[in-house]
């Protein structure tokens, strides 16, 4: 008989969903051509490959918008 940890850390969190890129683009305005470049550069998240499928950490596309807005407000 197999037996889950409740104490460990699950990676499917509803938390902390994995997300497509159609919710980063609706969300943003931005095409996912921008995006794409961006991740070339290093400059937004790489994703996490599910088969043909890419998917981000919500948490992980809010930090990288929330340091953006920063960085254009000169904070």
């Amino acid at each position: 008989m197999t037996r889950l940890n409740t104490t460990s850390t699950t990676l499917l969190c509803a938390e902390d969903p994995l997300i497509d890129m159609t919710f980063i683009t609706t969300c943003t305005g931005m095409t996912d051509k921008w995006f794409y470049q961006l991740m070339s550069q290093g400059r937004f998240p790489k994703p996490i490959k599910l088969g043909r499928s890419s998917r981000w950490y919500k948490s992980d596309v809010e930090s990288w918008l929330r340091q953006r807005i920063a960085d254009s407000r000169g904070v």
